[in-house]
């Protein structure tokens, strides 16, 4: 995948990882659709690509209303007759425990995270078959990989993105669209500050893991390399992934580690 010349649609674009990220493919010179729901950051963000040397245009929405995805899809569509790639950054976590949580807060992490994120694909994916291919690049979490605790509907969710977006990836193997699940483990975002908590409000604090976490330029860097490697599976963070192989190679280590490790 060659960025230089195409245009890339990122949502989550006005913070976090995939701020860091629309501002390292602003340097492939090429054209970005820059999402969120914060116009005004994404705006910023949309400066600071235009200074290195990419063009942008910025579609504010909300992964959690249909209404408004469907308005976004229709106004990038229409002034940008092709998408070489869309990138999904966008979404919220969860901090509390299944027992505590409101089934309309499960709901909510569902519409936003799963939901949404499929049905902008669904918005793009026949143009970029009609046009020849693309790319796919779908955030996930290494809890999409394993439950974990405090995590039950935002692991959910990621085990749902799992599920669809590799079984799109061998539906549309003909029609030359590539999918990358991109699996963080703990980066250095607002992440937590902005999860919901049992009752669908913001958790507002930092996680001491993620405070120690990778630091999104960073994780940008190897997100962006990877992504041009056109690699199925982008893991990217610390020690912490360490869990993934575990889990895999050594389940009954991993059931009990999963009871000890401190969730935050």
């Amino acid at each position: 995948m060659k960025f230089n010349g195409k245009t890339l649609w990122i949502t989550g674009a006005s913070s976090g990882i995939g701020r860091a990220v629309a501002l390292e493919l602003s340097k492939r010179n090429c054209h970005l659709i820059l999402s969120s729901r914060k116009k005004e950051d994404l705006e910023q963000v949309a400066l600071m690509c235009q200074k290195n040397g990419s063009t942008t245009s910025v579609v504010p929405f909300d992964l959690g209303d249909s209404v408004s995805i469907e308005n976004a899809a229709r106004m990038a569509l229409e002034t940008n007759k092709q998408i070489h790639g869309l990138y999904h950054f966008g979404g919220i976590s969860q901090r509390s425990y299944a027992n505590d949580t409101s089934i309309e807060v499960d709901r909510k992490i569902f519409e936003v995270n799963f939901f949404g994120t499929i049905e902008l694909t669904k918005k793009v994916l026949p143009i970029m078959i009609e046009n020849g291919g693309g790319q796919i690049g779908v955030t996930t979490s290494i809890v999409g990989k394993f439950g974990f605790p405090y995590r039950s509907s935002y692991a959910a969710t990621k085990h749902a993105l799992h599920g669809f977006f590799e079984s799109l990836r061998a539906e549309n193997v003909s029609n030359k669209v590539l999918v990358s699940m991109i699996i963080p483990g703990r980066i250095k975002t607002n992440i937590s500050w902005n999860a919901l908590d049992k009752d669908g409000n913001r958790h507002n604090k930092m996680d001491e893991g993620q405070d120690k976490g990778l630091s999104a330029e960073i994780s940008a860097k190897t997100i962006v390399k990877k992504l041009e490697k056109e690699k199925k599976e982008i893991l990217v963070g610390g020690s912490e992934l360490m869990m993934v192989h575990i889990r895999r190679f050594f389940p009954r280590l991993y059931y009990y580690l999963a009871t000890k490790v401190e969730p935050l």
